[in-house]
């Protein structure tokens, strides 16, 4: 059975975060429920759909941005209350829009992520997680890493009450009271979690997790230990997962699995008779979407999927037909209907010309005013600077809540600007003088009418580091300007993982001093991507690292006045060990610094190299014949005379073409990371080797393994 689905928009809010949109439960099967929102101006709107048009319920006051709304209510009841936490504050509504809680919770951070159960709820901020009933604190949680998301197994269901952590370091935490009783490593940072068809699939202990870099996957939470059941792979290289929900949309009396993500992509799994998950339906929305919910909105008896987006639409996917099979008589109401419709928004349209006009007066006699203040604009950014493990580059996603105008991108250190397919800019390079002032990149992206979405790649060099700035313009009158900053690290291309291989070759570094646990943590954070900012419990830590690009690792174990970090790469090292150094020096630290240096670990690196190389020579040399055969064709009008390895180039040449396309300077990379690897590798041995890279890149040229490897060996 095929699934069509009608978008149909309903009301626009302010900006919304993630998961604060519910649908209130509906009073019989299949009739038409209410929606409930909850935006950054701190306004909690709840409206019903009646003849198409958005009717509202209840509207309360703004105050401070809403982070999370959930329903709740007494167990095994409808679940009818709303609450939504705000700041530091949970505040509880009815259906008919009457406050009836506020609990300032005291907590020294905002609340970011909530879940309710019955009397208990169970909040998150950035790092502390706590457990109230009734109000009441019960447990407390300090965590290693970021809280992206809290949820609790059904109490109504299970005889223990068991929270689960969703934590930035790839890892939930599964906890009973304030302690945690196992952890779960999953494939990326977890986002979102939700519960198996929302009470916990047939055992109850079912969960959902989704992540930022787009893989969803289920688990089973035993007392004990956890069970994966299974994983979607983001083969298509999709956004992050922001919303999940389970909803039977197909209408085949099994739920099916219900997501959004962060560049608006909806999505539709249905179950096989395996109970594993296959993709029914898609389609892509201009901006990210915050919640998904599974109901009926805007007809009594037609399912719908319900989505609210960043900048505050929400937006019905409905499987009630667009053109209805009738007879006379209802094709004369539903023309009047139409123009009804239409007059209802001719009007609307006129009222708010009216008002842009009154709201346009009011600011120009505001500015000519002698008492005028500066009256900027301001608007929200919704930006994300991650790296992809696939190909080593970061992607730098920017949304805002209008359209852009265009965006600036300026660095203090030399990056690679990729091809993103999905990025419609026109992009221009402007010269700069590196020497004088540090710049080595100013890029402007131009976009087009109504883009509120901007993706864009872009891959550095390890031990270069700086600051990406991007200046975002949006299409807004008096024109203004937003400047987000992002930081290159010195290692940036390491990411996390739970575990390395510790039978590789090792070069290790140990820094010895007067310095803190807090202060080596500082200049790990430095360093390395992905590293909590805050030191972790404890008197010691260890973290893992992969270099995306070269898939070599680094073990760091650091704690008050000790730092040894191993690596299977010299240069990471000697990056390492420069780093340190200088920001040591700084803070006026004396560092005692030795290292150990494997001479194994440099043949085990181009080893690695070795196959990355070889197919970025092929490709570049099959690129470079492309031209050259296809006049041999043009001349000999077939292809026939060509030997088969040449007809193979010709049949795939576009898709050669867009390959070396994609990644420019890929081959000077890696003559760069060689040419690092052979000057590190003397460098630790006292000697200067740099009047021998001409040599070196002359072996590169007409590469060979046993070549290069007898030319680092004899040097």
């Amino acid at each position: 059975m095929d699934l069509n689905l009608n978008r149909a928009d309903y009301l626009q809010v302010g900006v919304t975060s993630q998961k604060t949109m519910k649908l209130l439960p509906a009073s019989r099967h299949r009739a038409t429920q209410k929606v409930v929102i909850g935006d950054h101006s701190g306004v909690v709107t709840c409206f019903g759909m009646k003849k198409g048009e958005a009717v509202a319920v209840f509207k309360t006051l703004p105050g401070q941005k809403i982070a999370r709304l959930e329903l709740g209510g007494v167990l095994n009841t409808p679940q009818e209350k709303i609450f939504i936490a705000a700041g530091s504050e949970i505040r509880g509504f009815t259906k008919r829009g009457k406050q009836f809680l506020s609990f300032e919770t005291n907590l020294t951070e905002s609340i970011k992520a909530m879940h309710i159960s019955g009397s208990d709820l169970f909040l998150s901020a950035s790092y502390i997680y706590n457990h109230y009933c009734d109000c009441k604190d019960q447990h407390y949680y300090l965590s290693g890493d970021k809280i992206n998301d809290v949820i609790c197994l059904p109490v109504e269901r299970l005889p223990r009450i068991t929270p689960v952590l969703a934590c930035q370091d790839r890892v939930l935490r599964v906890l009973q009271g304030s302690d945690v009783v196992y952890e779960v490593e999953v494939p990326g940072p977890p986002t979102v979690l939700t519960l198996h068809n929302g009470n916990g699939g047939d055992s109850g202990e079912d969960l959902l997790f989704g992540t930022s870099d787009g893989k969803l996957g289920l688990i089973q939470i035993t007392p004990s230990k956890p069970i994966h059941k299974w994983e979607i792979r983001n083969e298509k290289k999709r956004g992050g997962v922001l919303c999940v929900d389970s909803f039977d949309i197909v209408g085949d009396g099994v739920k099916d699995l219900l997501v959004g993500r962060d560049d608006g992509m909806v999505e539709v799994y249905s179950f096989d008779n395996a109970n594993e998950p296959v993709l029914r339906f898609d389609q892509a929305l201009s901006e990210s979407v915050t919640s998904v919910q599974g109901g009926c909105v805007g007809k009594d008896g037609y399912d719908e999927i319900v989505l609210s987006t960043y900048s505050g639409w929400v937006t019905g996917l409905t499987t009630e037909p667009v053109h209805k099979e009738s007879g006379p008589g209802e094709e004369l109401k539903i023309n009047q209907d139409m123009q009804n419709k239409i007059s209802c928004l001719r009007s609307e349209l006129e009222h708010l010309q009216y008002k842009v006009l009154q709201e346009r007066e009011k600011y120009q006699q505001s500015s000519q005013s002698s008492k005028a203040k500066s009256t900027v604009p301001s608007f929200s950014i919704n930006d994300k600077f991650t790296l992809n493990k696939d190909d080593a580059s970061y992607s730098l996603i920017l949304e805002v809540q209008t359209a852009i105008d265009n965006v600036l991108i300026q660095s203090d250190v030399p990056i690679d600007l990729l091809d993103v397919d999905k990025n419609s800019a026109v992009v221009s390079f402007s010269s700069c003088d590196s020497e004088s002032n540090d710049n080595f990149l100013l890029a402007t992206y131009r976009c087009q009418a109504n883009t509120t979405r901007l993706e864009l790649k872009i891959r550095s060099i390890e031990g270069q580091y700086g600051t990406l700035q991007a200046y975002v313009t949006p299409r807004i009158q008096p024109k203004t300007c937003q400047v987000r900053q992002y930081l290159i690290k010195p290692l940036s291309l390491h990411q996390r993982t739970h575990c390395i291989d510790h039978d590789r070759p090792v070069n290790t570094l140990t820094l010895t001093g007067q310095f803190s646990f807090a202060e080596v943590h500082s200049w790990v954070v430095f360093c390395l991507p992905e590293v909590p900012e805050k030191p972790p419990a404890g008197e010691c830590v260890t973290f893992y690292f992969q270099n995306t690009f070269l898939d070599t690792q680094l073990e760091s174990n650091y704690r008050k006045g000790e730092g040894v970090f191993k690596s299977d790469n010299i240069s990471t090292i000697s990056i390492l060990k420069d780093v340190l150094s200088k920001e040591a020096t700084k803070r006026k630290i004396n560092l005692n610094i030795s290292y150990e240096i494997n001479e194994v670990s440099v043949k085990h690196t181009l080893k690695l190299i070795h196959p990355k190389l070889e197919y970025q020579l092929l490709l570049a040399k099959k690129v470079q014949l492309i031209d050259a055969l296809k006049e041999l064709q043009v001349h000999e009008g077939n292809t026939n005379f060509l030997i088969p390895e040449y007809r193979c180039i010709l049949e795939e040449a576009d898709h050669l073409q867009e390959e070396y396309k994609k990644q420019p300077a890929h081959l000077e990379r890696l003559y760069g990371m060689i040419t690092d690897l052979f000057i590190d590798k003397f460098k630790f041995k006292g000697t200067n080797v740099k009047t021998k890279v001409p040599l070196l890149l002359e072996i590169l040229d007409s590469y060979d393994q046993n070549a290069l490897i007898a030319f680092f060996d004899a040097a």
